[in-house]
């Protein structure tokens, strides 16, 4: 834009004006890289010439050419951060019907296209700029929103999108927000209504898109959640909306679908394990095509053991672990729910001659999770497959190999098998060995997790002497190991996990203490 056409700007003629702002929309369209815009201070002063035209209602009819000129320039965000902002953002919440002086009853001053585009600027202004977040805590933006929410009348879905959208800028970069969200302005009630009349419309990828967004914003306002009652009654009706997603979005063949489930697990991780048993229903309520366990409708988490297998085939860990997390919630939210799960993840074992690590199956992705270098994986899979077994400890043993299962056992202080009172879970044995498993138990390596061909004991027909030489030989090695920071032997403690040794020999006056052991426990 030259300086001919800034005082073109200032000229009153709009027919002129829109003529230099198309021109000037059509040119930088795609423009990200502002630098031709630094000299002279042209970005600002092409930014003070088009406020100036906003701040005049009788310039209106071009007020999308201008909106979208702004939007252009709030690409550039070292510039934004050169100008205060706040009166320039109260125009654009006002052109964007959320100013303070808005009510839902007053009929709109400007087109739908209008408020959209002003909407746009509006979130690139709270992206871009620290500014404009931290006066989304004072000015009229979160009320705006709340109250088209909650208004009867129905509103263009790209104005329902881009509130959202907004909503979820403000909650996510200025923390302050959420709890004027939730509490104050009754969001997550309002929300949650809003989001289930959304789920029973008509779907489409429009559709989608929007209960995206409005599931994102849940997610940032039920972070860190409070336990009141008040809150819970909340929790349990937006879990049952939740459910209701999960039944609409369960064909996993379409990526937008993939979307809206991997949103709704997100949210899940927020809500208080014990309000999960809502994702349930009672068999008689489940249709022809819906799966009934223990009474219960379990199509839900039916959906998210198909997402946990999306989640494992696209080794999306930022996808995983949430769905991980919702998992372990659920099998210890109910017994029902843990049966169910543990069904599907650690059926009775048949392929006994592989090691649990190796396969496709899900209880073979989470045992070779258990020696991850990514911890919260680790952690989560551990945890998962320990609930399942009612953290029994020779079950986990059974279902993952002992070697697999350590580091969980050495955090939980039961690495020497020792069992700990456990009030939890029903004393019923949820065992049903197949006879695979049956004929082959007594050759099962427990430290491996499978079946071991029998081997010739390498020290038959060795005497006494040689046995003794050959044990020193071994401890000589692994002392060399021990000086040389390679290994680091350790006892088990009193707590039951793993104690580091002053000295490798301090092993061997630990073994009559592991027998004695043992016979006491047999």
């Amino acid at each position: 834009m030259k300086s001919g056409d800034l005082e073109i700007l200032k000229s009153g003629d709009l027919n002129k004006i829109k003529i230099i702002l198309d021109d000037f929309n059509k040119k930088y369209e795609n423009l990200f890289e502002f630098t031709e815009f630094n000299v002279d201070d042209k970005w600002k002063k092409i930014w003070i010439s088009l406020f100036t035209l906003l701040r005049e209602p009788k310039n209106s009819a071009i007020y999308l050419e201008v909106l979208t000129s702004i939007r252009i320039l709030t690409r550039d965000k070292n510039n934004l951060n050169s100008i205060t902002l706040q009166k320039d953002l109260e125009i654009l919440l006002n052109i964007a019907d959320l100013g303070p002086n808005n009510v839902t009853n007053m009929r709109k001053s400007y087109s739908d296209e209008t408020i959209i585009a002003s909407l746009k600027c509006i979130c690139n202004l709270v992206f871009q700029n620290t500014e404009c977040q931290k006066l989304c805590l004072k000015n009229s933006a979160t009320d705006g929103i709340l109250r088209r929410v909650r208004s009867p009348t129905a509103h263009h879905h790209e104005i329902e999108f881009f509130d959202m959208k907004l909503l979820f800028l403000i909650t996510a970069l200025e923390q302050q927000t959420r709890q004027k969200v939730k509490d104050d302005l009754n969001g997550l009630t309002y929300l949650t209504e809003w989001l289930d009349v959304k789920v029973k419309e008509t779907k489409s990828d429009k559709q989608s898109e929007l209960i995206n967004e409005i599931l994102k914003v849940l997610f940032n306002i039920t972070a860190n959640n409070n336990s009141t009652d008040e809150n819970v009654t909340l929790h349990n009706r937006l879990i049952i909306v939740l459910r209701n997603i999960l039944f609409s979005y369960a064909d996993m063949d379409s990526e937008k679908n993939i979307l809206v489930v991997s949103n709704t697990v997100n949210l899940l991780t927020n809500m208080p394990t014990s309000s999960l048993s809502e994702l349930l229903i009672r068999e008689e309520k489940c249709n022809q095509n819906e799966k009934a366990y223990e009474g219960q409708c379990v199509k839900s988490l039916e959906v998210l053991i198909e997402h946990l297998k999306i989640c494992l085939k696209s080794a999306d860990k930022e996808k995983l672990a949430p769905m991980l997390s919702v998992l372990v919630k659920c099998v210890r939210c109910n017994s029902t729910m843990r049966h169910y799960i543990r069904s599907v993840i650690l059926p009775p074992l048949t392929h006994v001659n592989e090691r649990p690590e190796v396969g496709n199956d899900l209880r073979n992705h989470l045992c070779r999770f258990l020696t991850s270098v990514d911890t919260i994986i680790r952690d989560l899979s551990a945890e998962l497959l320990f609930v399942c077994c009612k953290e029994n400890v020779a079950r986990m043993v059974k279902h993952t190999g002992y070697g697999n299962a350590a580091g969980l056992l050495a955090s939980k202080g039961v690495l020497d098998g020792r069992k700990k009172e456990n009030t939890e879970y029903s004393s019923d044995s949820e065992d049903s060995d197949t006879e695979e498993y049956k004929r082959v138990a007594h050759n099962i390596n427990p430290i491996l997790g499978c079946y071991e061909s029998p081997r010739k004991n390498p020290m038959e027909g060795m005497t006494e002497e040689q046995k003794e030489y050959e044990a020193m030989k071994l401890a000589n090695l692994m002392d060399q190991l021990y000086r040389q920071g390679i290994v680091q032997p350790c006892r088990i403690n009193e707590d039951g996990k793993p104690e580091p040794l002053e000295h490798i020999l301090q092993l061997q006056e630990e073994l009559p203490k592991q027998q004695n052991q043992n016979k006491n426990k047999s």
